[in-house]
């Protein structure tokens, strides 16, 4: 009896230890696009770190934050100023950003945004 109650307790213990590790596997999944956003935007996804966000589609314009691996919801995109990144390439289209609806915008360089040149599902401005 004692030799039964000691494979059940073994049991649930090896049970709980698999439910467990499922739970943290679950805890460490990629960060998503955060729910407090608008939903008839786009999120988009800025996968570089120290990323400026500026007032203006340029580099000269006024920095209004810096953002690493952040989601933010995109208004819209259009041509600015080029920029050429080494590490990057070269693109001069931008998007307008709000990092949760009634927020300030801010633009970005879609060289930093998750698709590529143009971002798909962004309307041109």
């Amino acid at each position: 009896m004692k030799r039964l109650i000691s494979r059940a307790a073994m049991g649930l213990a090896v049970t709980a230890l698999a439910v467990g590790g499922l739970a943290t596997t679950a805890q460490a999944a990629p960060a998503a696009a955060a729910d407090n956003g608008d939903p008839t935007l786009t999120d988009v996804y800025i996968w570089a770190t120290d990323v400026n966000l500026r007032q203006q589609p340029t580099t000269d314009s006024p920095r209004l934050a810096v953002r690493s691996q952040w989601w933010g919801d995109a208004l819209c995109q259009k041509q600015g100023q080029t920029v050429h990144d080494p590490a990057v390439g070269t693109n001069n289209w931008w998007t307008a950003v709000m990092e949760f609806s009634g927020s300030d915008i801010a633009w970005v360089n879609n060289l930093y945004i998750r698709g590529g040149e143009k971002i798909a599902g962004v309307p041109d401005c």
